[in-house]
């Protein structure tokens, strides 16, 4: 007879098959979550605080509400709280990357390097191609960006041997970028569809240098997003609003043209990075849907937990809550009262929330492939 406080034989053996099968999966589980720090790269959709230091006037997002929702107070990221980088880099037990400008943090766990407004080509490409004798936002582009790698890289590892074990672990973000180069033709240029889409060769082709200009820096781990989708921003709305309901999604509200093009850069993107990866083949080169993953929300927002998609929460006027006469943080502005049902922050970037579904949809798929958290063996 058995005790009610000792369970049977066979039911212990179960309980020990069901405890060791548990532990082997969770420690495998755990280790596919082991990069152990993350570079970015990028513009204001990863910036957390370098263009805020380096600014020698005191932008908006430098000043509440941005930031209001987790931080408290102004980051320098061009949300109300954590961008993608962030949730990525809390899914991987990390601490938030440290800004490369803020000289005196601990590096060792990974180091942002994205501004905001930067570009995925150089400044000087756009002199004489924008109007009025408008100028990139800043001249700190993902070429410089790289430059302050390859500067920081000795206090890093300082082998051959060392890097290489050192950056197998590490996950390096390139991007978003690209997206800045597009505003500023489209914005600032005032160029027609044609006209930039015969840009798109050139930016892309230097995101992928920028790309194996890492591995050869010693990258091995490599997620490389496309662009979020044009025609859903509410300054482009705003600016390129029509009359014409042909121009827009019956199923989002969005433009049409404007995200055909969005898939047309990463069309170009995912064939380059194709080819990269049969030049590398040691390298894992990820590329990261994040129209895929923000477009979601545009069709099927109450599914997801979203009311207003199109809408800025943070803004002043216009059918879309957009003025660059009362921009968000600025006088006249005023901001939303239910952020976790809002995607669209201040008519250019998204709220912590839609931020965090498209780390979702990245780290779990299908939105990179393989899915972000099964890619450490």
């Amino acid at each position: 007879m058995f005790s009610k406080s000792s369970p049977p034989l066979h039911m212990k053996l179960q309980m020990l098959t069901f405890i060791l099968v548990f532990s082997i999966f969770h420690i495998s589980h755990s280790t596919q979550l082991n990069y152990t720090s993350i570079f970015s790269f990028g513009d204001s959709l990863a910036d957390t605080g370098n263009a805020l230091i380096h600014s020698k006037s005191n932008p908006v997002f430098g000043r509440l509400p941005y930031g209001m929702t987790y931080f408290m107070h102004p980051t320098g990221r061009c949300s109300d709280g954590r961008l993608i980088v962030d949730f990525l880099a809390s899914a991987f037990g990390l601490p938030f990357l440290p800004p490369y400008l803020a000289h005196g943090q601990n590096i060792r766990q990974g180091v942002n390097f994205a501004v905001v407004g930067a570009t995925a080509l150089d400044p000087a490409f756009f002199q004489g191609l924008l109007a009025d004798g408008a100028f990139p936002f800043t001249n700190l582009s993902l070429s410089t960006q790289l430059r302050w790698f390859e500067e920081l890289k000795p206090s890093l590892c300082n082998t051959t041997t060392a890097c290489a074990g050192y950056f197998s672990k590490s996950l390096f973000l390139v991007g978003e970028i690209g997206g800045n180069d597009y505003n500023y033709f489209f914005l600032l240029g005032g160029k027609s569809l044609e006209e930039v889409k015969s840009y798109v060769p050139k930016v892309v082709g230097a995101i992928v240098a920028a790309s194996e200009r890492l591995i050869k820096n010693g990258a091995v781990n490599l997620l490389v997003p496309g662009n979020l989708p044009f025609g859903c921003s509410s300054v482009y709305l705003t600016v390129f609003n029509s009359p014409n309901k042909e121009e827009y999604d019956p199923t989002t509200g969005c433009l049409k043209w404007l995200n055909a093009f969005a898939k047309y850069h990463d069309a170009l993107l995912r064939r380059a990075l194709d080819e990269l990866r049969r030049k590398y083949p040691r390298a894992r080169i990820m590329y990261a849907d994040y129209y895929g993953a923000s477009i979601q929300i545009g069709r099927s927002p109450q599914r997801f937990g979203f009311d207003d998609v199109l809408i800025a929460c943070c803004g002043g006027d216009g059918p879309y809550n957009f003025s660059p006469l009362a921009f968000c943080g600025q006088p006249g502005s005023s901001v939303c009262s239910c952020l976790s049902s809002r995607a669209n922050w201040d008519g250019l970037h998204l709220t912590e929330a839609a931020y965090h579904f498209i780390a979702t949809s990245l780290l779990d798929g299908p939105y990179t492939s393989p899915p972000l958290r099964q890619t450490i063996n």
